[in-house]
């Protein structure tokens, strides 16, 4: 609707200026935001309960990465083998792997600042590297079937062929019921990095840079998110302050140096 808006708003304006309308009342057209989807990510402890049972499965790594360092789902399957240093602990990101037109393609990452490094934590190290393992079994079970051979991708199906994004999203599913958590969608493992990031102090050019955003602004007002047990536990030291400690008088006590008269 929004797009439509923008389209009549630039005919009827041509329209004027070519003199064929005296004005156009489009301008002042405003349309609704809309609902806004509430975004609320996993807490650290029911990201613990997911990475502790994504242990078992063969996208266990992508899991890691995914809440971890924030990394997208097309950026996920996307990701090539070349691209990961497990000597040095970093990640480049460099393509995605995107459904178009009907077909898996490797594209550009989303913008350009999407295309990025970064650190590794000690835990995605240790699941790309089981990963790693993987892969070799995949390819010694396969045997003639395989058929990964040029693709190059870190994540791939039991055959080496590359992973149809619907299926990631399956399998996620699948994982949140075994985990005993809420359901959510994949990109909020996303919001979930970005939060936990921003929980633990980290500011908001580092939390973009991590996650490949071009706005700090965008940054904050998309993937962070002020939990409730957080709003709680400010509150409660903002209690604590008006309550004082018992060094600084009550107003009942009188203005410091002067006696209560009794």
């Amino acid at each position: 609707m929004r797009f439509l808006l923008v389209i009549l708003r630039a005919a009827l304006q041509h329209a004027v200026r070519e003199d064929e309308l005296p004005r156009t009342v489009a301008r002042n057209v405003e349309l609704s935001m809309g609902t806004k989807r509430e975004i609320e990510p996993l807490t650290a402890k029911e990201g613990r309960q997911l990475l502790a049972v994504a242990r078992d499965n063969r996208l266990w790594a992508a899991y890691e990465l995914a809440v971890r360092i924030g990394l997208r789902r097309g950026e996920l399957l996307g990701l090539h083998r070349s691209d990961v240093d497990l000597h040095e602990g970093v990640l480049t990101v460099r393509q995605a792997l995107q459904r178009v037109g009907g077909e898996l393609l490797i594209v550009a990452p989303k913008t350009q600042r999407s295309a990025r490094r970064v650190a590794l934590p000690f835990e995605c190290v240790t699941a790309l590297r089981a990963q790693r393992a993987q892969r070799i079994a995949d390819r010694k079970a396969a045997g003639a079937n395989w058929k990964g051979t040029g693709h190059g991708l870190v994540f791939t199906t039991k055959n080496g062929t590359p992973i149809e994004p619907r299926n990631l999203n399956r399998s996620f599913e699948v994982l949140c019921v075994r985990a005993g958590i809420r359901k959510v969608r994949f990109h909020d493992l996303r919001h979930t990095c970005a939060s936990l990031l921003h929980e633990q102090g980290a500011d908001a050019r580092m939390i973009m840079e991590i996650l490949g955003r071009s706005s700090i602004r965008v940054t904050m007002d998309i993937y962070t998110f002020v939990r409730l047990d957080s709003q709680r536990s400010a509150f409660d030291r903002v209690g604590d302050a008006l309550r004082g400690d018992g060094h600084e008088p009550d107003d009942d006590d009188g203005a410091a140096g002067v006696p209560v008269a009794v």
